[in-house]
């Protein structure tokens, strides 16, 4: 892990939606997948909560790491 951030989804940047490999080329298109998972029947299962919902506000956790090994 070279560094943790937590911000609101509103404040997600470019660069970390690139980075994250899935494709991405805009933060709209990043946020809409990743909407579209918390949205999910299982995600919300899992939380136990099927009114679950994110906004602007939401508080999300943005991880980045040093791959050291390739398997």
């Amino acid at each position: 892990m070279t560094s943790v951030l937590i911000v609101p989804l509103c404040h997600v940047e470019l660069s970390h939606a690139i980075d994250e490999g899935e494709g991405h080329t805009n933060v709209d298109d990043w946020r809409a997948s990743h909407e579209a998972f918390w949205r999910s029947t299982e995600v919300l299962t899992a939380l136990g909560d099927p009114t679950f919902a994110v906004d602007d506000a939401t508080l999300v956790v943005l991880e980045r790491f040093a791959v050291i090994e390739r398997l």
